[in-house]
């Protein structure tokens, strides 16, 4: 069986989560013309209704030209997507969920199709997708300026709708992530500069705008990761030290929680502790972090667009690890793309039922 320390609940500043399993954000491009289908509601729903304990959506595009690069990943601004919104959010509260939209612009990062553009220049800190590699319009302070006002739009938006909470992407070499990357954030103004904590007064001052926008006892959560989809190997803060200083300035601006990305969550952070990303999130911040890094499955995501069938994972370390207090929360993935029903099996001890995870599941919204 199970161990119970997964179900447990937890109060998310206010928010009462009925257990500590958190639907981890997934791209699917199933919303034609930016618009969330029926389907994408169902697929949300499926999930509320077997016990995930707070849905985090797919990356949603705030309102800037080229905040996203596919045109059916869904947006976040207009009268025709915030209603198809709506309808999500309905959806999952009439299966007795809790979800979040998670805000997204993905910045100098090229489109997936050669025959479809963003309708404008893609947005980065100075012309950069990665380091020497000149991609992307650096922006004005005019511009920035508008970015920062899309998320807080954004944010406004979601509460209006009835979303519980919201989440920021500033992992994964995103336009939040890029302006964090010394790499690539080559800056000589308010938002660049050698120091981390430096580099951070954009994502800062997003929270700030999005706190403003939502009052105080909205729970605003921002993802972050060391590693780029650009460059597994970056790392933005090499000591504990450096890693106070750039989470420290988030948590700071008004950020309630820390997703804390990484490839594969058993792995420590630094030397000299076992704690992973999350672990010492919390540890140097105080707040509540959420882990999330191939969670019940044998490979990790980087192996599975190769091809690479992975098998259910044991997760005695992972509640090893959540027992002890090294992080609150835990983000499932492919797991749950695969298996709508992964929550119910893990608590219940259906072990044998687990589904290995197949790419062919990002096919269809099951």
């Amino acid at each position: 069986m199970a161990s119970d320390v997964l179900f447990q609940p937890f109060d998310l500043k206010g928010l009462k989560l009925p257990n500590r399993i958190v639907m981890a954000p997934m791209t699917r491009s199933f919303s034609p013309g930016g618009v969330a289908t029926q389907d994408v509601a169902a697929y949300y729903a499926r999930r509320a209704k077997n016990q995930v304990g707070l849905i985090v959506t797919e990356g949603t595009g705030v309102d800037r030209p080229a905040s996203l690069n596919d045109p059916d990943i869904p947006r976040f601004h207009g009268e025709a997507e915030l209603a198809a919104w709506k309808r999500v959010v309905d959806a999952v509260h009439a299966e007795g969920g809790l979800i979040a939209p998670q805000l997204w612009h993905v910045g100098a990062v090229r489109a997936r199709s050669e025959t479809w553009q963003p309708p404008g220049p893609y947005d980065s800190p100075s012309g950069y997708s990665s380091p020497g590699k000149q991609f992307g319009q650096p922006m004005s302070a005019e511009e920035v300026a508008d970015a920062i006002r899309a998320f807080a739009d954004a944010a406004r938006a979601a509460k209006d709708l009835g979303f519980d909470a919201i989440e920021l992407h500033g992992a994964h070499g995103y336009l939040i992530d890029q302006f964090f990357w010394d790499g690539v954030n080559l800056r000589e103004d308010a938002y660049g500069g050698k120091d981390i904590a430096g580099r951070a007064r954009f994502a800062a001052d997003i929270i700030r705008a999005v706190r403003k926008a939502v009052g105080p006892g909205y729970p605003i959560i921002i993802r972050v990761s060391q590693w780029k989809q650009q460059d597994f190997a970056a790392r933005l803060a090499e000591t504990p030290e450096k890693l106070e200083s750039w989470l420290g300035a988030l948590v700071d601006a008004g950020a309630d929680v820390l997703h804390c990305s990484q490839r594969r969550f058993w792995e420590p952070e630094f030397e000299g502790s076992d704690l992973n990303f999350a672990g010492w999130a919390k540890k140097i911040t105080g707040v509540p972090t959420i882990t999330v890094g191939s969670v019940g499955l044998t490979g990790e995501f980087v192996a599975s667009w190769g091809g690479e069938q992975s098998q259910p994972a044991s997760l005695d370390r992972l509640e090893e690890m959540l027992e002890r207090g090294d992080f609150d929360l835990v983000a499932v993935g492919r797991a749950l793309l695969q298996d709508p029903e992964w929550a119910v099996k893990v608590r219940e001890g259906r072990q044998s039922e687990l589904m290995a995870y197949d790419r062919a599941a990002l096919a269809t919204l099951s």
